[in-house]
């Protein structure tokens, strides 16, 4: 099961309550008080972890607590701070207060720390208020209190390349053969429910991770079909694949690769700004080879890199894996530009034209 929501309950530690004590011992009178200070309540802190992918370690557990600090104690003792709650979550995952919406921050690197709740600060003991004209004070404060919040937690896949097309374009049989991803390949649409990671390995040494996002439809942007569920995990994507079923199109090979960026635009325009390749899967079975000049025309009128591909066979496969690999390195060689600057990319505003 793919586990990319998740709502928990948090609660920070206590702060230990601040002593009230006063210095007794045999031969030295007026000792004076020594109520020492309480510690620190735990923070609840969320940490990256490459390992994970999905939410599925934390779905049975939905009430995290960080401990409290200890009560401080006579002889100016203080109290031992709280040890923290780190919960560990894969990377891309975004962090929200439920109640209000609110953004607390996002994990995005492997060890990245976030502290969502903050431990209640020890209260001080009653040393901490003697003065030259009170010099015996019989107060204390106690340790702040910490409210338990309840969070919602919603995970965006960090992914290389995403394979993104209409059901039964052959995208999980792709990714079983160019990584070491093991999806569940079945001749019916919607087979994939969940996106599917692996590592693509190719050239000397090199590597990259792609995503197989589940069939997407007309109307998805607005909640068809699995809707908006899986379009935002291709929101981080370095680069998109573009995959198009060259047996059974659901209306043409030029058509389905509009409609696909159509409900990308919609859902987030700023998608369409990514590098991307054209593929037309099963080429060996093609069901219109008539219509592939005006797909293939297209992407050499706006310098699109385009392949004819069998995902089965294996045609085609090593060139398109090698040319992802470069697109994957060259956009993580380009170096963060200015909002008026516009990163040289080929044409995205092709809806408008066709």
């Amino acid at each position: 099961m793919f586990k990319d929501e998740l709502k928990i309950w948090v609660k920070a530690g206590d702060g230990g309550n601040g002593c009230l004590s006063f210095r007794r011992e045999k031969f030295i009178p007026k000792g004076g008080p020594d109520g020492g200070d309480g510690g620190d309540g735990g923070d609840i802190v969320f940490e990256g972890d490459a390992s994970l992918n999905t939410f599925n370690k934390l779905r049975y557990r939905q009430h995290y607590k960080a401990k409290r600090g200890e009560h401080g104690k006579g002889k100016n003792m203080h109290g031992k701070n709280g040890e923290d709650c780190v919960i560990k979550v894969p990377l891309g995952t975004i962090v929200k207060i439920e109640e209000t919406g609110e953004i607390i921050g996002e994990i995005l690197e492997d060890g990245q720390k976030l502290i969502v709740q903050k431990g209640g600060k020890g209260g001080k003991g009653n040393a901490r208020f003697a003065t030259s004209t009170n010099r015996a004070p019989r107060y204390f404060e106690e340790g702040e209190k910490v409210e338990q919040i309840r969070l919602k937690l919603e995970l965006k896949l960090i992914a290389d390349v995403s394979i993104v097309g209409f059901p039964n374009a052959g995208k999980s049989t792709l990714i079983s053969k160019i990584s070491n991803a093991k999806p569940k390949i079945a001749d019916y649409k919607f087979t994939t429910l969940h996106p599917n990671l692996g590592i693509v390995e190719y050239g000397n040494f090199k590597s990259f991770v792609i995503a197989d996002v589940p069939g997407l439809i007309e109307g998805a942007s607005e909640g068809k079909g699995l809707g908006t569920r899986f379009l935002k995990h291709i929101e981080r994507t370095r680069v998109l694949l573009h995959l198009i079923d060259g047996a059974t199109p659901e209306k043409g090979y030029l058509e389905d690769f509009i409609a696909i960026r159509e409900e990308i635009k919609t859902f987030n325009p700023d998608i369409l700004e990514k590098r991307f390749v054209i593929a037309v899967n099963k080429v060996d079975s093609l069901c219109c080879p008539e219509d592939l000049e005006e797909i293939k025309s297209y992407a050499n009128k706006n310098r699109i890199p385009f392949f004819l591909i069998s995902a089965v066979t294996g045609e085609g496969l090593e060139s398109m894996v090698s040319t992802l690999g470069e697109l994957v390195e060259e956009v993580k060689s380009i170096k963060p530009v200015l909002k008026k600057e516009k990163i040289e990319n080929p044409k995205t505003d092709f809806l408008d034209e066709v």
